[in-house]
């Protein structure tokens, strides 16, 4: 029962995103916590969010999250090497950073504590073109 509740308020968060209600911060701090922990205390980070959901690390600084999979979309935040809980996946518009590859999905993220989803190019997640673990999403 407590499952079907977080993946009831998960979808309900998803398609709050999809219709653009959302509520976060127009730009926050980027947040250094990660980069700051030894190795066994970012394990540990990475096991504080939804034990339904699978826990990703945005390993570059200055990530963007934005409100749709698409670099013209409002920026909600920006994240530096950070965890964050991954609620699904799509393909997106298609990023290319010279430095970095090139990649058209996108993950949907939230705060381990909660928060309304955000997007991040797969690019500057740990994991690949496609993050293992994370479901595809159904919208």
């Amino acid at each position: 029962m407590n499952k079907m509740l977080r993946r009831s308020a998960t979808a309900i968060a998803v398609t709050a995103l999809a219709v653009g209600a959302l509520a976060t911060s127009a730009e926050a701090a980027p947040d250094t916590r990660a980069s700051a922990l030894n190795a066994s205390t970012a394990v540990s980070a990475a096991n504080d969010g939804d034990p339904d959901l699978t826990d990703i690390y945005i390993w570059a600084t200055d990530v963007n999250l934005r409100s749709q999979p698409t670099s013209a979309s409002p920026r909600l935040a920006v994240r530096s090497q950070y965890f964050m809980d991954a609620v699904c996946q799509k393909q997106g518009q298609f990023v290319n950073d010279p430095a970095v590859g090139a990649n058209s999905w996108w993950t949907a993220v939230m705060e381990f504590g909660g928060s309304d989803v955000a997007w991040v190019s797969n690019l500057y997640i740990r994991g690949g073109e496609k993050i293992a673990g994370v479901p595809d999403c159904t919208f």
